[in-house]
């Protein structure tokens, strides 16, 4: 755990820290979910999900430190698994997941002035909570369309010289049959809805779909990258080597 002197201690820092944390547990309960499953074994002692500042997540012990450094996560998230219905324990595991984001990040805003404080809750608001992401509860949105949010894609994907590839066609060819199996696409990292108002780009290596904002890709970046590939399948590539 990071220690007292580089905590996050402005509104912008302790945002980004919530955000990536979010990140990693949007991952556990979505894309990695049935890893996340197989860890959590009953049979096993008690365990805690946790997200880092790195986008990762963990199942783990709880931290041995009393009192700990930051506030812990639920204890004993797997003893539930097998007696509950699936989706129902990782709702369940995601309420109490959105309960210790607030936690640390107002752990970390304590010496926050109050205008500071209602600004870091409004930005956290903005964002979908993981019980949402998980249930789906937010409305629903298909996936990005031909002309609008396959945009993205189009800039992303371009030909070896550099002119643009009949990307609608492509965009078919690829998510054809999964737009009616996935009526939802989020963001691989803040787990938000799609939105048509909002630039999306498309990993080519793991192919989830990111807001521009959140891997920082612009429209205009967008133009030059023949291969987007995004920051995860990126730091999986520096490891290997």
């Amino acid at each position: 755990m990071a220690s007292i002197s580089s905590s996050p201690r402005t509104v912008e820092e302790i945002f980004k820290d919530y955000t990536a944390r979010r990140a990693g547990l949007v991952r556990a309960l979505t894309f990695d979910v049935d890893n996340f499953y197989s860890q959590c074994d009953p049979e096993k002692e008690n365990l805690c999900l946790y997200g880092h500042s790195n986008e990762l997540w963990e199942v783990t012990l709880p931290a041995e430190e009393v009192p700990p450094e930051l506030p812990e996560p639920a204890l004993g998230i797997n003893f539930a698994r097998d007696g509950m219905q699936r989706k129902d324990w990782l709702s369940l595991v995601a309420v109490h997941s959105d309960c210790w984001l607030l936690s640390v990040s107002f752990y970390f805003g304590a010496r926050l002035n109050r205008n500071e404080r209602k600004r870091l809750f409004s930005m956290i608001n903005d964002l979908p909570s993981l019980f949402e992401v998980v249930t789906g509860r937010k409305p629903v949105k298909d996936k990005p369309s031909v002309d609008s949010g396959s945009k993205a894609r189009n800039n992303a994907k371009r030909s070896l010289d550099g002119q643009a590839k009949n990307n609608s066609k492509l965009m078919d060819e690829n998510y054809g049959d999964e737009e009616d199996e996935h009526g939802e696409t989020i963001c691989g990292t803040c787990g938000g809805t799609y939105n048509s108002d909002e630039f999306w780009i498309g990993c080519d290596i793991c192919e989830r779909w990111y807001h521009g904002k959140c891997v920082k890709i612009t429209p205009a970046k967008a133009e030059s990258i023949k291969h987007y590939k995004c920051p995860s399948c990126c730091t999986k590539k520096g490891r290997q080597q």
